[in-house]
């Protein structure tokens, strides 16, 4: 593996010049024989638990390539958040697409490929090598990455405690094998890229087999319905709360 540091990056909030150090996700790479994939690493801050939860953030399709830099394009306001980073400690993870790839094949239910097979190697090894709490590994997506969400919880439901698809689209036929699964689902009610018919099958299947998925769809919000997704107050709070059944 390689390690590279980024140089802090500027960005305003309310109306002040603030710097954000990005280089606190580490710049890294997971090599396998068949594949290459950039990630970036989040590590908990300050605390002494023993074990962590460990969030993985897919992203959408604009942000693929190799750079290992456009992964991180909506979600550090989030992560990086002192205040986030002191309440809830944890690992993020945040892998990047090839652009020839998708997170979500168009053949679900053949064999598993790259990118998401590195995904779970990637994974398997950080519970193996980092004080990763198995019970606490959380799955967030937008977009393009709103559908590896689902995809991924439908081809392993028993790995993640909970799942936060935005803006993406499953296999309502999958639904029993996914109800046990927390989910908080988001959607914008005017979205024309991914409709919103998308989320909705899904939460509507979700019912049909008894579960009671959360559902925000933003009223006047179109593609972008993570940007409200993700400055939802109780979040991560909810995330965070989440662990495997019985555990």
């Amino acid at each position: 593996m390689t390690k590279v540091f980024l140089t802090a990056s500027l960005v305003f909030i309310s109306g002040m010049v603030v710097a954000q150090n990005f280089s606190d996700f580490q710049k890294l790479q997971f090599v396998t024989a068949q594949d290459t994939l950039p990630y970036r690493l989040l590590f908990p801050k300050n605390s002494t638990l023993e074990k962590y939860p460990l969030v993985i953030f897919l992203h959408g399709s604009g942000e693929r390539g190799r750079d290992n830099e456009q992964n991180l394009k909506y979600i550090t306001d989030l992560f990086l958040n002192e205040t986030n980073r002191n309440t809830f400690p944890a690992y993020v993870v945040v892998p990047q697409c090839p652009a020839d790839k998708r997170w979500a094949p168009q053949d679900w239910y053949g064999k598993l490929e790259e990118p998401a097979s590195s995904i779970m190697a990637l994974l398997d090894s950080l519970v193996q090598h980092e004080s990763v709490d198995p019970n606490r590994i959380y799955l967030m997506g937008l977009s393009m990455g709103g559908f590896g969400t689902w995809y991924l919880i439908t081809r392993f439901p028993d790995r993640f405690a909970a799942a936060v698809p935005i803006c993406g689209g499953g296999d309502w036929n999958q639904a029993k094998t996914i109800s046990h699964i927390p989910l908080w689902i988001f959607h914008g009610r005017k979205d024309e890229v991914v409709l919103p018919e998308q989320s909705r099958k899904m939460v509507h299947a979700l019912k049909k087999v008894g579960t009671k998925p959360r559902y925000t769809e933003y009223k006047k919000t179109g593609h972008d319905s993570w940007t409200p997704a993700l400055k939802e107050p109780q979040l991560l709070s909810w995330l965070f709360s989440q662990h495997l059944s019985g555990k």
